[in-house]
């Protein structure tokens, strides 16, 4: 494993985890609502700030490597699943959501991993729409977490919104993928 910056970046996201975990649960004469809110949305927003910068300087740095190719992902679903999770607690998110985000997740790894195990990655490479999934997805976890209106903003709304539509980019891009697929998927059942 090289220990580059764009893989301590990835581990640091990975850590920021029990972080978004504690602060969420310690006794509220601790800290308030809107205080977890507002530490919560930051840290989840330095976790997604963190996930960019990993990438870019990975490539700009010429630090790619397979294990943070693995790694980066699977830093990225933890955090998404963690906070969907706590916005499901926190009935800020239907479970149902959650459920759909959260499997496909799941379902498409597992898909990439078969995938990458034929030599066939480059199917199932991320593709736009699944870009556009992850963005709606960010911003409206951002927006769920911090839970407050910023001026005229209603982050609730907006974040509910936004976590509804990407719902809809989730199924629409596992639906892409599994096309994608289909063909090595139906040679390998018969």
């Amino acid at each position: 494993m090289a220990l580059n910056l764009p893989n301590l970046l990835t581990w640091g996201r990975i850590l920021l985890i029990p972080l978004l975990l504690i602060v969420y649960y310690m006794p509220e004469h601790w800290l308030a609502d809107h205080g977890r809110n507002v530490i919560g949305a930051g840290i989840f927003g330095l976790a997604a700030v963190a996930d960019w910068l990993d990438r870019y300087l990975a490539r700009s740095l010429k630090q790619t490597s397979a294990f943070g190719a693995f790694l980066d992902p699977v830093a990225d679903k933890l955090m998404v699943a963690t906070a969907l999770l706590l916005l499901v607690a926190l009935d800020n998110v239907p479970a149902f959501v959650a459920a759909i985000i959260i499997g496909r997740e799941i379902a498409i790894s597992a898909l990439r991993e078969w995938m990458a195990k034929l030599g066939e990655s480059r199917s199932v490479a991320v593709s736009f729409i699944g870009k556009l999934k992850t963005t709606a997805q960010m911003i409206a976890i951002l927006l769920l977490l911090y839970n407050d209106s910023i001026g005229p903003l209603n982050t609730h709304l907006v974040g509910t919104w936004l976590i509804y539509i990407a719902a809809v980019l989730t199924l629409w891009s596992m639906i892409y993928y599994l096309r994608k697929a289909a063909p090595m998927l139906r040679e390998a059942m018969q």
